[in-house]
């Protein structure tokens, strides 16, 4: 994808970025090829890893809401704590990662957050609880940024959207099993196991992830001055494409944060009543998440990005509307869509900020990762509070307006290549 049919300046960052030869390109990973598979699931384990700590606590939060006597809102802390801490500090894990290695940066930041994942369980108060689960998301914030920037350097530029959507697919798995773990958990032993139980299956894709991931061969070392960090910094933002990037991570995040922090609450309630283990195992829609993200790069191939981003959208609004419905099977089909054109859009929207950066790739994708969270955070509180205010419809409203900020956005940057593209007049 050449700036030209993206609408990207051909500068990002602060030096002005030098093709790779072909040599080094042929020496990539591809799919295929040596290290590919075990590359990618070394890869996919860190995001199962990634995304069953980072919400480990969404579906228990009727009972952490029971347990702690406090309200939806004051229990959704749990979840943006956690987004919140990965959201503030992946710049600067981003940072070590172009100092001191992707592989290092990845395997000390899974070494921590799972440790701390096993400590979660005792938190005696929901201070303590929502005071761990950030320390966890800080240090999960090593992971998203680094695995984006590894594969934009070990992986050929064509396989890049598929091998990222593997990874995008492993957070979708990660998510989906969580879930349901503690759902069933829960509700024979309470929250506190079912975290617990978690923590011990990140351990297990953490050694894995260690004991498969091939050695980088591209990596080069960066400088770690906050001179130039910043300098590095203020390039990408410069950048109109990643900016848009950025906001159309963080939209999407949002839709998909208040859905997925208010649904338990939706089904345990009137005129559902689902028991804990079954809403859990609502949860297993994230296998369409699964599939789309890795069908990312074909639906790229045919649609082109912003084809794909606008297909995501619509697909995802299409499940906000359905899922207003009074009974379970249109709910669920609506969860479904709303699933699966989330993870499509993230996929294709961060593939998009691996490609454009060609510099300072750990710092680019940082921005996206945080930019993400921060919609995640914002997700899950705002989408708590209309809940609160106006019942699941106030949380749909929130979606819906998100989506159309994708929309806008995405139309923005048609606009803007089509400019570009124009030739210029006296």
């Amino acid at each position: 994808m050449t700036p030209a049919s993206t609408g990207a300046s051909t500068r990002v960052g602060a030096v002005p970025s030098v093709p790779p030869s072909p040599t080094a390109v042929e020496s990539r990973m591809s799919p295929g090829g040596p290290g590919y598979r075990r590359m990618s699931l070394a890869l996919f384990l860190a995001g199962v890893a990634t995304f069953a700590l980072l919400y480990s606590t969404q579906a228990l939060l009727p009972l952490i809401s029971a347990g702690f006597a406090v309200s939806a809102g004051d229990a959704s802390w749990t979840v943006a704590a956690a987004t919140g801490g990965l959201a503030l500090f992946v710049l600067p894990m981003s940072a070590l990662s172009e100092r001191y290695g992707r592989r290092t940066v990845m395997t000390a930041s899974l070494a921590v957050a799972v440790t701390l994942g096993l400590l979660v369980p005792f938190a005696p108060s929901l201070g303590a609880l929502v005071a761990l689960r950030a320390l966890q998301g800080a240090a999960l914030a090593g992971l998203p940024a680094s695995a984006t920037a590894y594969l934009a350097e070990e992986v050929t530029p064509k396989a890049l959207v598929t091998a990222i959507g593997l990874f995008v697919a492993g957070n979708s798995v990660g998510g989906m099993s969580g879930r349901i773990i503690t759902g069933w958990v829960a509700q024979e032993w309470g929250w506190r196991v079912a975290v617990g139980v978690v923590g011990a299956v990140a351990v297990a894709c953490a050694v894995a992830f260690r004991l498969l991931l091939p050695a980088p061969r591209h990596f080069r070392p960066g400088s770690l001055r906050p001179r130039v960090l910043a300098r590095t910094v203020r390039g990408h933002l410069a950048d109109p494409l990643l900016r848009r990037l950025y906001a159309i991570g963080a939209l999407f995040m949002t839709v998909f944060g208040g859905v997925y922090t208010v649904i338990g609450y939706r089904l345990t309630e009137a005129p559902f009543s689902l028991p804990q283990g079954i809403v859990g195992s609502v949860f297993l829609v994230y296998l369409v998440g699964t599939v789309s993200a890795s069908a990312a790069g074909r639906l790229v191939g045919r649609l082109g990005r912003r084809g794909a981003l606008y297909a995501a959208g619509g697909t995802t609004a299409a499940g906000l509307l359905l899922s207003l419905a009074g009974s379970l099977p249109p709910v669920l089909l609506g969860l479904v869509l709303i699933t699966a054109g989330f993870f499509a859009g993230h996929a294709v929207a961060s593939s998009a900020v691996g490609r454009a950066a060609t510099e300072g790739r750990a710092q680019a994708s940082a921005l996206y990762q945080s930019a993400y969270y921060v919609g995640s955070s914002a997700g899950s509180t705002v989408g708590a509070l209309a809940f609160h205010a106006g019942g699941w419809a106030g949380t749909v409203g929130v979606g819906l307006v998100a989506v159309a900020g994708v929309a806008a956005i995405t139309l923005l940057g048609t606009r803007a290549a089509r400019l570009e593209r124009r030739p210029a007049t006296a």
